[in-house]
């Protein structure tokens, strides 16, 4: 079992950046997979970034070049860094996590059905 709390959404004004964190507690930290995903206004969530426990990472498109996952274990925590943000980044942004050996190789990293553990959310408001 693993909890997930995410922390650090804010309102920030387009261009800005901002960098989004998420404590994992419970079960050893090593055995999981992380993500990002999030869920826009009147939108499905979507995958945002993956990073495996060997800290091999994935991003989607939308994302590749202005966001940067990424996890400490000392402090069992997942970050994500947010560069360059515009309105279409404006979501409720969630941490989720699965054991790797479930999703390593399947190609399904960015898939919401990938994962079974979830945080609560949290908000990320982006205006000009």
């Amino acid at each position: 079992q693993v909890k997930l709390v995410e922390s650090g959404g804010a309102s920030v004004q387009t261009g800005g950046s901002l960098t989004l964190s998420c404590v994992v507690s419970g079960d050893h930290y090593d055995m999981f997979s992380l993500a990002w995903f999030r869920q826009r206004p009147s939108k499905g969530r979507e995958g945002v970034a993956h990073i495996d426990a060997d800290g091999t990472t994935i991003y989607a498109d939308s994302v590749q070049g202005r966001f940067t996952i990424s996890r400490d274990g000392h402090k069992v925590m997942a970050y994500l860094q947010m560069s360059n943000l515009t309105s279409d980044d404006t979501a409720v942004y969630y941490c989720a996590a699965e054991r790797w050996w479930l999703l390593r190789g399947q190609g399904r990293e960015l898939a919401d059905s990938s994962y079974s553990y979830w945080g609560q959310g949290t908000q990320v408001t982006v205006s000009s």
